[in-house]
């Protein structure tokens, strides 16, 4: 089977975001994969409007042209890993919006998450699990928190000098666990979702 195309998605839209320096070290982790081919996908580049359209593409299709411009780019993919800050113990605003603005693109594709926050994004990782299942996706197990030390060791704003390699005692194991478990999953989405299709062309 050929490499899983994965999205690393950096969900804050802030100019002081913190959100691309665990990106990029995730970004990094998954393109040492051979089973991966992973790409950055920054929401801030869409422009996306607030959801207003008169129905989900599930049902319709998106009139507004960032919007759909965003549906097609991530139905590039195999899957997805999110990495999401944490908003008064949710993702950010930016994502909700991000997953509404598209339905039959997420539908049976496997999705990982990065948080962090001083309770390292857990609650954020937890309410976007619910949110893709509700997409029809499969969310792994496991996943990477930076929190409490950790994190102010890391972020610029807080005093942080290190860089997130350093913390690989703390959070490589969960990123291991987390892209072993993206594999398997989007492997097996994958394989289901060509089935499906075959199903469908044969009954044209």
């Amino acid at each position: 089977m050929s490499k899983l195309k994965i999205a690393v998605i950096i969900s804050s839209t802030r100019p002081t975001r913190f959100g691309e320096l665990p990106a990029k070290w995730i970004l990094d982790k998954a393109n040492e994969r051979p089973e991966i081919e992973a790409e950055i996908v920054d929401i801030r580049d869409f422009d996306l409007p607030f959801f207003d359209e008169m129905a989900s593409n599930a049902w319709m299709p998106s009139a507004n042209q960032n919007a759909v411009k965003w549906q097609n780019k991530i139905g590039e993919f195999d899957g997805y890993i999110v990495v999401t800050a944490e908003y008064n113990r949710s993702i950010t605003g930016a994502l909700k919006n991000a997953f509404d603005q598209a339905y039959k693109e997420w539908t049976k594709k496997v999705i990982g998450f990065v948080g962090y926050g001083t309770v390292g994004g857990a609650r954020a990782v937890e309410h976007a699990r619910t949110i893709a299942v509700e997409l029809q996706m499969v969310p792994v197990r496991s996943a990477v928190h930076i929190g409490g030390a950790d994190f102010a060791a890391v972020h610029p704003g807080f005093g942080g000098t290190k860089a997130i390699a350093d913390l690989e005692g703390s959070i490589g194991n969960s990123a291991k666990d987390m892209l072993d478990q993206v594999i398997w999953w989007g492997n097996a989405t994958k394989a289901a979702r060509a089935n499906d299709a075959a199903v469908a062309q044969a009954a044209e």
